[in-house]
């Protein structure tokens, strides 16, 4: 009997685990992985880890559905100084392989930055290797006057010297002398072609670098040019890691750098995910030591012998086609000598690269797409229409997340063939301890609205059992980790991430049009005559608002067309089949040319071969001339011969939509709904990304720009799927949808209907109040539980008295109530204002977590009489911190930038009034009925 009890037992679970399997797999949810989950930046603080902490971190970060991290240590917290740990010292790297094994055992997966803080630098980076600048002394010499003097740099400010490269004579009558070789005791080995070796400095007492010399035949300035260091150190390094930054124009500086790296990686080839590089913030830094070399080898011209107009203050023609020279050469050496290599260079390692490129003085498509992963970022807070949706003024620093600004990243990754596009979010979303789920969403929709599928968490800062409340924290990241009590119901949130990009990483990216980036345009203008030219997304007006590029991009998205940009050089690689132009990543059926001034004559001529062999290439208007300075008349008149030579094919084109329609190029008109999109192919089949941002509900018929197809609707809420009801044309198929303010859905065509319809649903009457009274229990939180109450009406926790003013955590919400209408099949539950998530039981079943605008959840059927509603709310810690603040507690004990508020002034919480918080209502139930 007893054998006999186990085996049916044994056979119970059997069953039971191949009925499950069998659900798994009849769903067409794709089988979730860590890839889909979110990422969290993860904050060493001073790298004060210990094993026991990174465990309980870990497995803290794989209950609530974080499928990896990115390791980036920084500076310490104070009074922890003896548990410091030096970057990549043993110490360290037993760390970080604890790590490594703990997530591999969770099947969780580790980035790390290749350095502390950012940018890359660090002790290693020897003054050669340091980040360098252009610097440049002027003399005037009279025509018979002598200079008889050192040449050095004298400015009292340059803490790092200078070393002299060429002294350059130029005269007014248009001469120009290389007056190099006469200085003498030189403290350098130099000639005309640059730098030949190291800095000697000569064993005599003589000034080194002096010069003596006659202007003879008119009136000279001299020009004594020197390779400078612009000094700056890695921006919140950590301990071991305090240093300069890295020269990212040379390859010898990256050889160097990784030397350590080398040696401390060793043996760990491909336990680490990827390498991450973040934002371009190496300042000031336009120069490096052989520049003048590769500029001769790139432009085809001696920059030197235009050093005058280069660093002159007129804004000519002339001048500027210099400066956009050097600037196109600041960008190809940060290309192809140090972001290419830094990719090869992990590749050996077979780790990936991830890399934000904005903030680079180079062509961001192409930096972008260098990396295996390319990265984009949020930084404050975007405006939504969604009803119900909080954006307090005093709560938040306007946004940058401008959907052009992060398709660079995602249209690198598209024409390029990388499937995983990721994003630092959430960067200063709100004003600390302030940040609700319901204000993450949206801006994570935008983010996968707009290519991104790979979402990393800005961020959490590891913090140990040991630190008192709220922990250790980063002065610029939301914190998502235990001590924030928003990670209550941050699983609903991450789940929503989760099934979404599970979806959003499947087959490829379904943009149609290409649209050309004429960063010549840009690099041509005067700026000041700043060499020195960053494509950040804090300074969009200086480069991209306003520009045709942009304004044809959103007039594009706006009608409902896909675009990705393409640059110069990946026009170069594009060929053409079946009349599509085809990239290392996709197929996209047309290419259109903003209006732009400067072009390469390569890529016209590109662009004409392209057209001639079938390609769909569409001009909103001609380029004037070439770029550049060399031979710059002669290519101009060819570019202007070419153009005469192919009239027709680059005639430009008056109404861009009218001409893609001629060409059977069609938008999604779901647009004039006012719902966004996003589309992907897979295997021929659509995936449909459909977010509703506006203030109404959109219900009705939608048409898909693919005829004769059966629709599947997904909610990534709760994974429920169906079979949508549709009408079929040749050209459309209309799907009927309803989705309310904030709501979300993905729509996946399909040849053949499943049995499983998707279920709609009606009010049959208005929606009914839940009064009477209800208890508040208080579960969890600090800095003490509140007492229990009682209210009738419901409003704000705070006004319950001082202990709950303080509270911050969870508390139950019970009501009893009477079934209004026992013959309904199904209710809709609507909690009205809720401060901040709440999760939802009834009759001590539990329903699920309302988290986001709108809070609704459907309930299913009440049963006959008395039912029980329980509901469990979660506010943020934003009370609890004001609380400790007027107490005086101090908390903001770390090094360097310690804490400041979204201004990045002083913080103080002191000064807040409290948060609402609780269930604030009126929560309302309404009938409902399925429609067929």
């Amino acid at each position: 009997m007893k054998h006999t009890k186990t085996y049916f037992t044994f056979l119970f679970i059997l069953c039971f685990i191949i009925n499950s399997s069998s659900q798994d797999l009849n769903s067409p949810w794709p089988k979730s992985t860590n890839i889909n989950q979110p990422w969290a930046r993860w904050w060493w603080m001073g790298s004060a880890v210990d094993k026991p902490n990174l465990k309980k971190s870990l497995v803290d970060f794989h209950k609530v559905g974080i499928g990896g991290v990115e390791i980036t240590p920084i500076y310490g917290v104070k009074g922890e100084e003896n548990n410091f740990i030096d970057y990549l010292s043993p110490k360290w790297i037993e760390m970080l392989d604890y790590t490594i094994h703990i997530a591999d055992s969770l099947n969780m997966q580790v980035d790390m930055v290749l350095g502390t803080g950012w940018p890359y630098g660090g002790s290693h980076v020897t003054l050669p290797h340091a980040a360098t600048k252009l610097i440049v002394e002027k003399y005037q010499l009279k025509k018979n006057e002598t200079i008889d003097r050192s040449i050095k740099h004298e400015d009292p400010k340059e803490k790092n010297p200078a070393e002299l490269l060429y002294v350059i004579a130029y005269g007014s009558d248009g001469s120009y002398v290389n007056l190099t070789d006469q200085l003498k005791n030189k403290n350098s080995k130099l000639n005309d072609k640059g730098i030949e070796g190291a800095s000697v400095v000569l064993p005599n007492t003589s000034e080194p670098n002096k010069l003596k010399w006659k202007a003879k035949k008119t009136d000279y300035t001299l020009y004594a040019v020197f390779s400078g260091k612009t000094g700056q150190q890695v921006k919140r390094s950590a301990p071991g890691g305090k240093g300069f930054t890295l020269d990212h124009y040379s390859e010898e500086a990256l050889n160097a750098y990784v030397v350590p790296f080398n040696k401390a990686l060793k043996g760990r080839e491909g336990k680490i995910r990827a390498v991450f590089n973040d934002s371009y913030e190496v300042y000031g830094t336009d120069f490096t030591p052989n520049f003048f070399e590769e500029f001769q080898n790139r432009r085809g011209y001696d920059l030197k012998k235009q050093l005058a107009l280069l660093l002159g203050e007129k804004d000519d023609e002339v001048s500027n086609r210099i400066r956009s020279d050097y600037r196109q050469t600041i960008a190809d050496l940060l290309l192809n000598k140090f972001d290419k290599p830094w990719t090869q260079w992990a590749h050996s390692k077979n780790f990936k690269t991830k890399l934000q490129a904005h903030g680079s003085p180079g062509n961001l498509i192409d930096l972008y797409a260098s990396a295996d992963i390319p990265e984009c970022e949020t930084f404050g807070s975007m405006p939504f229409d969604i009803p119900g949706f909080r954006r307090e003024k005093d709560d938040i620093r306007e946004g940058d997340a401008d959907p052009v600004m992060l398709k660079f990243s995602s249209s690198a990754a598209h024409i390029s063939g990388k499937n995983l596009v990721s994003s630092e979010t959430f960067t200063w979303l709100r004003e600390h301890f302030k940040t609700a789920l319901s204000q993450c969403k949206p801006e994570a929709e935008d983010l996968m609205l707009n290519g991104v599928n790979h979402i990393f968490l800005h961020g959490s800062t590891y913090s140990p059992d040991r630190a008192v409340w709220p922990g250790w924290k980063f002065y610029a990241s939301v914190n998502f980790n235990a001590n924030n009590s928003i990670w209550e119901d941050a699983p609903a949130l991450f789940s929503y991430i989760s099934n979404c990009q599970s979806m959003l990483q499947q087959g490829k990216a379904d943009n149609e049009i290409l649209l050309y980036w004429p960063i010549f345009d840009n690099w041509d203008k005067f700026k000041k005559g700043s060499l020195f030219v960053e494509y950040k997304i804090h300074s969009l007006d200086e480069w991209l608002h306003g520009t045709p590029f942009y304004n044809t991009t959103k007039e594009l998205m706006k009608k409902g067309y896909g675009v990705d940009f393409i640059s110069d050089n990946f026009i170069a690689e594009a060929k053409v089949k079946n009349g599509n132009i085809v990239l290392p990543g996709g197929v996209f059926k047309s290419l259109i040319i903003p209006a732009c001034k400067k072009m390469p004559l390569a890529t016209l001529q590109k662009l004409i071969e392209l057209q001639k062999a079938g390609g769909k290439i569409f001009f909103q208007g001609l380029p004037e001339s070439v770029p550049g300075f060399n031979d710059y008349k002669n290519q101009e008149a060819k570019l202007q011969s070419v153009l005469v030579e192919n009239k027709e094919a680059v005639k430009p084109v008056s109404d861009i939509f009218e001409t893609l329609e001629k060409a059977q190029i069609y938008p999604e008109t779901l647009v004039n709904t006012g719902l966004k999109f996003i589309r992907r192919n897979v295997d021929g089949e659509k995936i449909y990304y459909l977010v509703n941002h506006t203030p109404k509900t959109i219900d009705g018929f939608i048409p898909l720009e693919i005829g004769n197809k059966e629709v599947v609707i997904f909610n990534p809420l709760n994974r429920n799927f169906g079979n949508a009801i549709v009408q079929k044309t040749a050209k459309n198929t209309l799907v009927k949808v309803k989705i309310e303010p904030g709501q979300s859905y993905f729509l996946k065509t399909e040849n053949t209907a499943s049995q499983k319809k998707w279920n709609y649903y009606e009010p049959t009457a208005d929606a009914i109040a839940l009064k009477g009274n209800w208890k508040i229990n208080f579960d969890k939180g600090g800095p003490k539980l509140p007492p229990a109450a009682t209210v009738s009406n419901l409003e704000s926790w705070t006004k319950l008295g001082p202990e709950a003013e303080a509270f911050s955590g969870s508390a139950t919400y019970t009501l009893e109530f009477d079934n209004p209408n026992a013959k309904t099949e199904s209710w809709s539950l609507n909690l009205g204002d809720v401060r901040e998530s709440a999760k939802v039981w009834l009759n001590d079943e539990f329903v699920g977590t309302a988290w986001s605008v709108p809070y609704k959840l459907n309930i299913g059927k009440l049963k006959p009489g008395i039912n029980t509603l329980k509901i469990q709310v979660t506010n943020l810690s934003a009370n609890r911190i004001r609380d400790k603040e007027l107490k005086g507690e101090e908390w903001k004990i770390f090094y360097e930038i310690n804490m400041v508020d979204k201004d990045y002034k002083k913080f103080d919480a002191a000064k807040w009034n409290p948060m609402p918080s609780g269930l604030l209502g009126p929560v309302t139930i309404t009938p409902l009925k399925q429609q067929n």
